[in-house]
């Protein structure tokens, strides 16, 4: 017997044979087409609500019955959720022998790669991932290491002398490695404050990846980035494209830079690529979604073959004619034209109201009327462009005790900054209010826990008046933030002693201040400020302080449900609010689709780029396509503006909602019920009554 040790090789596991059953018999022709398609590059244009998992699945069924290895097949989705239940899906067609299927994410699929083949690359086998906050938390020590972490801005210093924060490096680092953008485009770009410190975002860079190899550590963007790495090495990228004779792409269109040179190299040696997406749908430019990948991908693989899914089994032919009316103005798209077999529906509604109040109250009587008739109302939907539009909606819906899920961040009354400012007014309206003033005092540079005690002790022992803080010497760094504030208190109480109390102008007063403080605190302000522009425009809707602060007291909103990005439906029976990002893939019966005004839909930031702009379409499109029955875009005539002072008009709808597009809506003004009940006057104060002496003598000894 020789001593030399035999080599074992596994036998090839057998292919069952496939089911009797007609797999195409649940397709119609155009996934059938898809499904059945042979070898070489597919690109696939799945309209909104056409079945395009069932035709994805159905792909990964038909390879595998007519003898692909389940092995040889890779699927690649965005969520493992998604790859899981596509998988599940297709065992249901041809058995267990799909659980050999590679299926998940592009991170994940990526770590297996790199743990197997990584040290032919220099990586360590026993790497760890860093998540997010690990990867910002580096960062924060490659900041400090550089000197670059306690850079500060004063007033009348240049934005520039105050540095990133370690989640703005850490964003920029990430669009940088997916997108192959230059750092000098995306700070001009995103963060034109920092444009002029680029060589110090490359020292900081450039440290945190020395820091990263020294403790055998790999962050996300590593994972995509070293994947693409081995596959351009000749050797080594032969080898790991070998793996696959088929690689499917769910939703294509959300693909960044790094992900498309990924599937290039994956499919070098056979060119077999299926991928399936709607570029009507691509709304994800912000996270580095390239939208040209999938417009481009017919000239990236040359002898493409396209099928589009058109037909549709969500929505009613009124909703999708609206639909297809708004895409068709596109600049640049894949020609297609939703149509369904589904009969009847009504024509969707647009509607004008006279303000935004009057927007909120006809969302509000219409979902409840639809909910009377039997819709529940889990399925219905408001949909809006940014999180801070529906304040005011939600503020309604909890005085008329109507549940309700937020999708897409935080809820409004629960930001922090909103809170800030909603401090200063409690301060004004009770001085006695220890809480407020500590939030407001931790608010100065350089304020912790002891010295905010000491500062709420100055104001108490001047009778819990704001002269108090000057009485209160602040630490070096709180000087000009505590001249600030204490200014400001006193302006404020001397304007509500001459005058009625203009509760906008309060506000204003206050945001005079705090924006300011506010910008310095996060690098990208604007959404926040755009929180308090809507504060400013609630406030105004009350007849004085106390009553809008005893409103938000008495019923405040739940707390958030999910954040974007991690939504589902709740248990219970409650309504839907929802950034219409984080409505994507999800459908209603009934969709409330408001602000559909210029300035809100498309945002006004995106007015002066062409691209942004027609991202903004194309996420008007989504908004609309997630309705099944019932679709209803609103839009208020008349909004407040503090930078103007006063009501404003809009008169402006939606540039997306032109004449053809409206031509498929029917009009509707928002009318008043006749009859209204209205207030009771109060009764005069009753003579010698009082309440706290009554509170006080159940407790007397």
């Amino acid at each position: 017997m020789s001593d030399s040790p035999r080599v074992y090789v596994p036998r090839p596991r057998a292919v069952p044979a496939p089911e009797t059953r007609d797999l195409s018999a649940e397709l119609n022709p155009a996934q059938h087409a898809a499904a059945a398609h042979g070898d070489g590059p597919l690109l696939v244009i799945a309209g909104a609500g056409t079945g395009k998992t069932r035709t994805l699945i159905h792909r990964v069924a038909q390879l595998i019955a007519r003898g692909v290895p389940p092995e040889r097949i890779l699927l690649l989705t965005f969520t493992r959720r998604a790859a899981q239940e596509m998988l599940q899906r297709v065992e249901r067609l041809v058995g267990s022998v799909s659980q050999r299927v590679h299926g998940g994410t592009f991170h994940a699929t990526a770590h297996r790669l790199l743990r197997r083949y990584g040290q032919a690359a220099g990586i360590a086998q026993d790497f760890t991932i860093m998540d997010q906050g690990d990867a910002e938390d580096l960062m924060q020590l490659s900041r400090a290491a550089l000197g670059l972490a306690d850079q500060k801005r004063r007033a009348g210093d240049p934005p520039t002398k105050r540095f990133a924060k370690k989640e703005t490096l850490q964003a920029v680092y990430s669009r940088h490695v997916n997108t192959g953008l230059e750092l000098e485009h995306i700070l001009g770009r995103d963060y034109p404050h920092f444009a002029e410190r680029v060589d110090d975002f490359k020292r900081v860079y450039a440290d945190y990846v020395d820091r990263k190899a020294q403790r055998n550590l790999v962050d996300y963007d590593d994972l995509l980035l070293f994947w693409a790495g081995m596959l351009d090495a000749p050797q080594l990228g032969a080898t790991i494209a070998g793996l696959y004779d088929h690689v499917l792409v769910d939703e294509y269109q959300d693909t960044n830079v790094l992900q498309a040179r990924i599937l290039r190299g994956m499919t070098k040696l056979h060119r077999n690529l299926t991928v399936v997406g709607d570029d009507a749908q691509s709304i994800y430019s912000f996270r580095g979604a390239h939208f040209r990948n999938i417009l481009d991908f017919p000239q990236q693989f040359p002898g493409t073959r396209m099928v589009t899914l058109e037909q549709n089994y969500r929505s009613t032919q009124a909703i999708l004619d609206t639909s297809n009316e708004l895409i068709a103005r596109a600049e640049e798209r894949f020609s297609k034209r939703l149509w369904t077999e589904r009969a009847g529906g009504e024509a969707p509604w647009l509607v004008s109201a006279k303000d935004e109040g009057e927007q909120t109250r006809f969302v509000v009587d219409r979902v409840l009327e639809l909910h009377e008739e039997g819709m529940p109302l889990r399925e219905m939907a408001v949909l809006f462009r940014a999180g801070y539009l529906s304040a005011d909606l939600e503020i309604e819906l909890t005085a008329r005790n109507i549940p309700y899920e937020k999708w897409g961040g935080l809820k409004f009354l629960e930001a922090a900054h909103v809170k800030d400012v909603l401090a200063f007014l409690r301060v004004l309206e009770n001085p006695r209010d220890e809480v407020s003033w500590y939030r407001l005092l931790l608010l100065l540079p350089g304020v912790g826990d002891v010295t905010a005690r000491a500062a709420i002790d100055a104001v108490a022992e001047a009778g819990w008046e704001a002269s108090g803080l000057s009485r209160f010497t602040p630490p070096p760094k709180a000087r000009e933030w505590h001249g600030r504030l204490a200014t400001l208190l006193a302006e404020l109480t001397r304007a509500v002693r001459r005058a009625t109390p203009d509760l906008g102008a309060e506000i204003g007063m206050i945001r005079r201040m705090y924006d300011a403080l506010l910008r310095e605190r996060y690098d990208n302000a604007e959404p926040r400020l755009a929180d308090l522009e809507q504060l400013q425009t609630i406030a105004a809707g009350y007849a004085d302080r106390a009553a809008f602060l005893s409103a938000l007291a008495l019923e405040p909103p739940s707390a958030t449900q999910d954040l974007a990005g991690a939504d589902e439906p709740g248990e219970d029976d409650a309504l839907v609010l929802s950034t219409v990002h984080s409505a994507k893939g999800k459908e209603w019966d009934a969709v409330f689709v408001i602000w559909a005004a210029d300035g809100m839909f498309p945002l006004a930031r995106a007015a002066g780029d062409p691209d942004q702009l027609e991202e903004e379409r194309r996420l008007l499109y989504v908004a609309l396509t997630r309705a099944r029955h019932e679709l209803y875009v609103t839009y208020p005539l008349n909004a407040y503006n503090s930078r103007m002072g006063a009501d404003y008009s809009i008169d402006q709808l939606s540039r997306f909602l032109d004449r053809g597009v409206r031509a498929t809506m029917q009009r509707v003004v928002v009318g008043h019920a006749a009859g209204e009940p209205q207030p009771a006057a109060p009764p005069a104060a009753a003579a010698g009554l009082d309440l706290r002496a009554l509170l006080r003598g159940k407790f007397a000894g």
